[in-house]
Formats: C-alpha cells, structure tokens, sequence
C-alpha cells in the first residue's frame, strides 16, 4: 500500500510540477505578497518596514482596522465564544445570526435573508436548489467565476448573454418556453469596474416574466448614493428578486456572504441550498463585524459619499494627466496599459515608490487588455490619491505610456 502511495504520489508531483512550471513560463503565476500589518491604506509587507499606500484591495469603506469594530468584535468573541462546531440547523444558530440576517434584509428593503460562509458558497448554493430541468437560467458571459460555477450545478438550461448585451439577453428570453426564467449578472464586474445595465434588464425581465439575479459583491455598501449598491445606482430599488452579497469586501472586509429576497426563497434556501446546510456556521467575531457595519450603514452613509468623491477624484486626475481609466464612475478604476509585461513592469515601478498595485493580463483579463486595477477607499486621503496620481504620472512618463 505504501508502494502504491509513494508511486501515486510521485506521478501526481511530477504531473503538477510541469503544469505549475507552464503557469511561470506563461507569466501568470500568482505570488503572494504578506501583509505583517491589519489591512488598512497603509501597510507594511514582509521584508521591509516602510510603509506603503496599499491602492488593490477590496476595502471600499476602510473599515477593515476601524477601532469601533475590532472592539465590539472582541466583546462578542468573549461573550459567544470562538465558534459554534456546527452547521446553522443543528446548533449552529445563536440570535446574533437572525439579527445580522434582519439587518441585512432591513438594508437591502427585502424580506428576510440568509448567511453563508461567503458569497462564493451563496452562488453555489442558490441555482441548483431553486432551478429545476424544466427551467433555464440567461447569465451574462463575464460574470464572476463562483456565479458561472454555481450554474454548473443546477440541471436548468443554460445559456449565455453576451457581456451587457440587451437585445442578445432579449433574443435569448423570447425564444425559451422554460417555467421559470432567472437572468444572472454582476452589479458591477470587478475587473473593468462597469456596471450591469439594470434598468433595462429589469424591464425585459418584466416584458418575459423572468426573474432577476444580481450578485452586489463589488457594490454593497458604497456604490449608489446611500450605498444600496447597483439597483440605487439604477434607480430600481426593490425590483431585483434575488441580492446575493459579501460581507468580506465593503462590510467590514472579514468574511462570510449572504442572500436576500422573498421570505419564501430563503425559507426554500434554509432546507436545500447545500453549502448552507453543510457548512459551519459563521464564528461570532464575524457576526459581531457585520453587525457593527451594518449599524453604521443604517443611520449615515457619509462614508459611501467619500468613497464616491475620492473616486471622482482619482479618475478626473488620472485622465487629465493621459491615462485610459476604463469602467463607470466606480472605486474600481482599471488603468489600461494593453501589454503584459508593462502592466508588470509598472506595478513594480509603482511599489518602488511606495504604491502597491496590481497588474492584470491574460487569462485573468483578454489578451491586449492588460491592465493596473486600482481601488479607491473612503479612508484614503485626498493627500494619499495625489500622491499616487503623481506616482503614476512619474511612471507612465519613464515607460512612455503618457507624455
């Protein structure tokens, strides 16, 4: 038997080894950088102690480090205890889990809502429960990895829309006969920052009585004017069926993901959604995050007001000095670049300045489409953004991407 192990064993390292090496030849290889601070604007890496302006993370509202939320995370570690060792249905539900669930619900205006351990297991846990052969499912072809996964599961129908193409989701709509029809899309697609065309797929949902699906990952919490995400961005407020969102971006940036609609949909998803019912509950130090954020959401949305002015900001000043800034008015704000190696080449000059950005290339995004994605934060300064505008224009000079 140990033969056979070690034997097996070898062939998996050998076939592995050659696949991670084309990875490397390839030049897509992800390196992981590590943080020795809390995630924050400004951070210190492993292997130097000077700090730097971190500009590629997820934490639109800053409030990763915010002091009111590690402290009552910590009163609520020492009050529930470190964790529940148990899925929600069978001892797993304590009542700070229904009152981040009614928060949740009361924030987006919908029914009820329902915690998972993240939005990717939300999205895998959603079709397939709901969505039966008779049925067919319209998503839009750029949609997030864990949205195009969670269709793999269920057994409905399954076609693609091309990328914010209404009268190809129209075309599509009218010509299926399923019982139910569910249309997928992005709020907002993460890597080119533009916005789903919501208004108008709410209104061929209506003229083909489809339902509407949107996943607000990269919109919860900052993005329309109190932060309702695309729907307020769109003025369609209350007319999407089904939210699927993170509590690991915006809210608070720690973890866990969640659905929000019909009370009789979460209901359903509370006995057949498997990563719901399969997966352990969220620890309480998590819960008490999302609480907090959801309190400070509920009574002032100054700070989805700042991240929208800081936004406002770094594009203006980007695309004055030369820069392609691609996407909509939103935090994620793509520097394009087209090549590769530049997009590589630039991030590095930028960290040498004390910015920290990513650059982006084939197949994370189409080949000649290479990118830096940048993402604003509330917490930055208008001081912070300038300098990295000025870093930019410092670089983009040296490599002759602008004048």
């Amino acid at each position: 038997m140990r033969q056979y192990s070690a034997a097996a064993q070898s062939q998996l390292r050998e076939l592995l080894g050659k696949q991670l090496s084309d990875i490397r030849e390839a030049g897509t290889f992800k390196a992981e950088r590590i943080i020795t601070s809390s995630q924050s604007t400004q951070i210190t890496v492993q292997g130097s102690d000077q700090k730097i302006l971190n500009f590629c993370a997820n934490n639109y509202l800053g409030l990763a480090n915010n002091p009111e939320i590690v402290q009552h995370s910590q009163q609520l570690l020492a009050k529930y205890g470190a964790g529940l060792s148990s899925v929600r249905f069978i001892c797993g539900t304590q009542d700070i889990h229904k009152q981040l669930e009614q928060k949740i619900s009361q924030f987006h205006g919908r029914e009820d809502a329902i915690l998972y351990a993240s939005c990717f297991d939300a999205n895998a846990g959603i079709f397939e429960a709901i969505l039966t052969p008779e049925d067919a499912v319209f998503s839009d072809e750029l949609n997030h990895a864990s949205i195009i996964d969670g269709i793999r599961l269920c057994r409905a129908k399954k076609q693609r829309y091309k990328h914010r193409d209404l009268a190809d989701l129209e075309q599509q709509l009218r010509s299926s006969d399923a019982r139910l029809k569910l249309i997928a899309t992005d709020g907002v697609f993460s890597m080119d920052g533009n916005i789903a065309p919501l208004a108008r797929i709410v209104e061929l949902a209506k003229k083909y009585n489809a339902l509407v699906f949107v996943d607000e990952c990269h919109a919860t919490g900052f993005f329309g004017a109190t932060g309702r995400g695309t729907e307020e961005y769109d003025n369609v407020m209350g007319e999407v069926d089904i939210i699927n969102s993170t509590l690991g971006k915006a809210l608070g940036g720690a973890s866990g993901g969640y659905t929000t609609g019909p009370a009789e949909l979460i209901s359903f998803l509370r006995q057949k959604s498997r990563p719901y019912l399969f997966s352990n509950t969220l620890p309480p130090a998590v819960v008490a995050v999302g609480l907090k954020v959801m309190d400070m959401l509920l009574s002032s949305s100054e700070l989805s007001q700042r991240v929208q002015s800081n936004t406002q900001r770094f594009r203006q000043a980007m695309t004055k000095a030369g820069f392609t800034i691609a996407g909509e008015n939103h935090p994620i704000c793509p520097v394009m670049l087209g090549d590769a190696r530049l997009a590589s080449s630039f991030a590095d000059a930028m960290l040498t300045r004390g910015i920290y950005v990513i650059g982006f290339s084939y197949p994370v995004v189409p080949q000649g489409k290479a990118r830096i994605r940048v993402q604003i934060s509330a917490a930055h300064t208008e001081q912070e953004i300038d300098r990295a505008v000025e870093a930019f224009i410092e670089v983009g000079r040296s490599l002759k991407v602008i004048k």
